[in-house]
């Protein structure tokens, strides 16, 4: 996601974010279980992708310790807002604050303000609880389906009134089954795009990820999506077109590029376009992302 918000800010101000807070690795879970918060670590990229980046805040929050007892490896970004949701009293506060820091262009949401995690039945019937979890039994059998604890959790309510307010909804990129799909396991969210009249766009990555999408091609990314929302959650599918990248690790396991010659899959319709970052194949570029955007919502 901070990919696609660092293009489509060149085009647009009224940019609402929404990030799933989910993530428990190995600076973020210690935080959580500290000090009691949801994950702030997709939160700050997000912030940062829509500040300016040559602002010297941008470079502070995107800081990582590297060396000193208890600090190597963390984020200054996400002690920042440990900190400030200690000093406001709430994390919607603290994000909020750091949001003017940066001055961003528009405004990011979590998906919920209460504390989650996420739990995935594998293809051999084993259970996997967090995300961490997840992506290590992802790798020795496929993930067969998601769920988010608990059950009750409920979506931030600002969330929804973006979505109802928004005149075009994108969907990805990023990790399929712990950064997208995590949002439409809120009732509420997937009633809320299921319903929307904007113009609703489903990116697809560029390249497989080791441990939850590996042998995946375009069809398994929307079935997926589709499984884990409803058949109303998109229109078209956002397609990359190259392939030159495909790494070859049998303990690992394989990642590659994907991408599709069709012109729709199930109902839906395939745009394909070059999508990928020349240094990093493995991941959408920032300005071809936002300008195939912009061209197909420029059509008719």
């Amino acid at each position: 996601m901070p990919n696609l918000l660092r293009g489509l800010k060149r085009y647009f101000d009224k940019i609402t974010a929404v990030v799933t807070v989910t993530d428990d690795g190995l600076t973020t879970g210690p935080l959580r279980r500290d000090f009691n918060i949801i994950a702030p670590g997709d939160v700050r990229k997000c912030i940062i992708a829509l500040a300016d980046e040559e602002n010297l805040y941008n470079k502070l929050f995107s800081y990582k310790f590297p060396h000193g007892r208890g600090l190597k490896g963390h984020n200054f970004g996400n002690l920042f807002l440990v900190a400030l949701e200690d000093i406001t009293g709430s994390f919607k506060k603290a994000v909020q604050e750091i949001s003017q820091i940066l001055a961003i262009k528009g405004k990011v949401l979590p998906s919920t303000y209460q504390d989650v995690i996420l739990s995935a039945k594998m293809r051999n019937g084993r259970v996997a609880w967090g995300q961490v979890q997840m992506a290590t039994a992802g790798h020795r059998s496929p993930i067969d389906k998601i769920s988010l604890h608990p059950e009750s959790a409920t979506a931030n309510p600002d969330v929804i009134k973006a979505i109802k307010e928004a005149d075009i909804i994108i969907i990805g990129p990023g990790s399929l089954y712990s950064s997208i799909i995590p949002n439409f396991l809120f009732k509420e969210i997937n009633a809320a795009v299921g319903k929307s009249r904007a113009k609703k766009i489903f990116v697809c990555n560029v390249s497989t990820e080791r441990g939850e999408t590996e042998n995946y091609d375009v069809s398994n990314h929307i079935n997926c999506l589709v499984k884990h929302s409803n058949p109303k959650i998109f229109d078209i599918c956002l397609v990359n077109n190259r392939l030159i990248q495909k790494t070859s690790g049998r303990r690992l396991g394989e990642v590659k590029n994907i991408t599709s010659d069709k012109n729709k899959i199930s109902k839906y319709e395939i745009v394909s376009a070059d999508l990928i970052d020349n240094k990093n194949p493995l991941m959408h570029d920032s300005n071809k992302l936002a300008n195939a955007i912009i061209k197909i919502l420029e059509r008719k």
